[in-house]
């Protein structure tokens, strides 16, 4: 079926809409001659999978079998964004979300509220903080102060069906501009929207544009990049598994303000779920007429194409992409020329995330206005965070600028769990640094965390507590940012290697107070020389948690730490091997069970480490 004008989408729309009819906002009651009276959406998001989401969905149509139940509709969607409550059944019209489902609760949960009319009360959600049960997510302090525009579809709509898509305006703004807008229109609402790029930049992404349209060449490209490689970030895989068809439309209208006809998603090959829905949104398309050749009649051509990365860090940078993409390997180029001038194949090139592609079309259809209205003067319209380590409500959650990072791990995230003390929170990943509570009212915007000595990211937020040990926070970033390295320039391959270094002799109370020193001179010089982004901010978590934490490192330094080793009684087999080798005879324990450490004894000198064949020793 080909879609080839406005008139012809509006159609598709108006019929489309039969299989959304029960989740819009304004159907409150069953509608008496509905075939189907109930809508049971179940989050396929991979936190969710992971948690068994796909065994509930078979125990749905089971239990649906069993109970002859034929006026119930399985809806797999996309991510809910409340993670840590996953699984999630979503149940509409009634504006049901039960929580922490499990396959075993299905026939229950089917018996009682499709057959009886009744909520399964156990399921629901429950308030930490009163104890109050809570029937839908409009009533949790979670949502209550998102306003969602990049995940706006994300948990409403089947990803595998186009026409679901369509129903909430899915593919009206290309039709839009294809028909109504020239190239400079496109480019000009976007100006007047204030979009910066959501990968960590924050470029303003009509400018990007603009300079990719003035650019000379017989050839143009529109990369996307859904790499992502921060840790414990998961937003532009949550977009794509949950509504890859904005950015598909997105692609093909930033062709059109470009004039490229060739679009290229570099994704992350671990991301089996995105990448199958991505395919199917963009095999969709085609055969609906939105990718091709004379998209709705217009001329236009534009299509897509999927390249598989392996989850290099260093292609979050563009011209390190750019290098991957065409087959080399995946390091940064000196800049200028940027790749609005000479970029893919040498030719001029733009390259925009997933999140930042997800709000192009609810812009073109709002207005560059609609989406400025929200956020602060620099930083415009909403930004998409995975909230993540020592927080009540982990999960996706999509804020706008502006909002203070006490609001999002207060009220949204729910406090600190077990009533500990909130200690510090990462945000822009392996790339940024901690933010303390001196800090917490800070609004969220480029600016702004860029003065206190961190930054925006692609939106990686970890919360820390009192138990959290920031000179470790500080190794495990130095860790990752060692390994991701590509080993272009020497800052980076030489100069992170050292720090670590310099950070393990500190954990392994084999440093001082000169060690303190180096630390900081060799952070310094590193952020200073180093090629790309990577290198030159490799050292900000060491740097910020120096800053903001120096009793702990000064801890290390005089070696007032008393940090000993352990034995796992699960893993030991009791060979003996660490107690003879153990200098201080700190280790007791018979032969073939599991051994204990004194740790008024150890003195930390991880020969018990070294000698055990069975990780059963564990480093303090």
């Amino acid at each position: 079926m080909r879609i080839d004008s406005l008139q012809s989408l509006a159609e598709l729309r108006e019929s489309a809409q039969q299989y959304v009819h029960l989740r819009r906002d304004d159907v409150k009651e069953h509608p008496a001659d509905a075939k189907i009276k109930h809508q049971l959406m179940v989050c396929g998001g991979t936190g969710c999978v992971a948690s068994r989401s796909d065994e509930i969905i078979e125990a749905i149509h089971k239990a649906l079998e069993e109970h002859q139940v034929d006026d119930v509709e399985v809806i797999k969607t996309g991510c809910f964004g409340f993670c840590g409550q996953g699984p999630i059944i979503k149940v509409q019209p009634d504006d049901l979300f039960y929580v922490r489902v499990q396959p075993e609760d299905v026939s229950e949960l089917i018996e009682s509220h499709v057959k009886r009319g009744e909520a399964l009360e156990r399921l629901l959600y429950v308030d930490p903080r009163n104890q109050k049960v809570v029937h839908n997510h409009h009533e949790m302090d979670f949502y209550e102060k998102q306003e969602r525009a990049a995940l706006r579809k994300c948990g409403l709509i089947d990803p595998m069906n186009i026409k679901e898509s369509i129903a909430f305006d899915g593919f009206h703004a290309l039709g839009k501009v294809l028909t109504d807008m020239t190239p400079q229109d496109v480019i000009d609402i976007i100006k007047t929207s204030g979009l910066r790029g959501r990968g960590g930049g924050g470029f303003p992404t009509g400018l990007k544009w603009e300079f990719t349209r003035k650019s000379v060449g017989d050839k143009k490209y529109v990369i996307c990049n859904a790499d992502e490689g921060d840790p414990g970030a998961f937003m532009d895989r949550s977009i794509l598994e949950g509504d890859s068809f904005s950015v598909v439309e997105a692609m093909a209208i930033c062709g059109y303000a470009v004039g490229s006809d060739h679009g290229i998603v570099y994704i992350r090959a671990e991301y089996p779920p995105a990448i199958q829905r991505l395919t199917a949104a963009m095999d969709q398309a085609r055969e609906y007429g939105f990718l091709g050749e004379n998209i709705f009649n217009s001329g236009f051509n534009f299509d897509i194409e999927i390249r598989l990365g392996a989850g290099a860090f260093v292609c979050g940078e563009e011209t390190a992409l750019i290098s991957s993409v065409e087959g080399g390997r995946g390091e940064p180029t000196r800049k200028p020329p940027f790749p609005a001038e000479s970029g893919y194949n040498g030719k001029p090139t733009v390259v925009n995330n997933v999140e930042t592609l997800a709000n192009i079309p609810d812009i073109i259809l709002n207005g560059g206005e609609w989406f400025a209205s929200m956020g602060t003067e620099k930083s415009k319209g909403t930004k998409v965070f995975a909230l993540a380590g020592k927080v009540n409500n982990i999960g996706l959650v999509e804020v706008p600028m502006g909002t203070t990072l006490r609001e999002i791990i207060f009220d949204i995230g729910g406090g600190i769990p077990g009533g500990k003390k909130f200690k510090a929170v990462q945000t822009g990943g392996p790339s940024g640094g901690v933010i303390t509570d001196r800090d917490l009212d800070t609004p969220i915007d480029y600016e702004s965390l860029k003065s206190i000595g961190s930054m925006m990211g692609s939106g990686g937020m970890i919360v820390m507590d009192e138990d959290n040990d920031m000179v470790e926070i500080a190794k495990f970033y130095l860790e990752f940012t060692t390994d991701e390295s590509c080993g272009k320039c020497t800052p980076c391959r030489i100069g992170t290697k050292r720090v670590k270094e310099l950070l393990e002799q500190l954990i392994n109370l084999e440093g001082d107070e000169e060690t303190l020193e180096k630390l900081d001179t060799l952070c310094n010089n590193i952020r200073s020389t180093a090629l790309c982004a990577l290198g030159q901010t490799a050292p900000n978590p060491v740097l910020s948690t120096m800053k903001y934490f120096p009793e702990e490192y000064m801890r290390y330094a005089r070696r007032e730490v008393k940090k000993t080793y352990s034995i796992d009684p699960e893993k030991c087999i009791g060979c003996t091997r660490c107690a003879r080798v153990c200098p201080v005879s700190c280790i007791a324990g018979e032969v073939k069970k599991p051994h204990v450490i004194d740790e008024e004894l150890c003195i930390s000198c991880g020969a018990c480490f070294d000698a055990c064949k069975f990780d059963a020793v564990l480093r303090p």
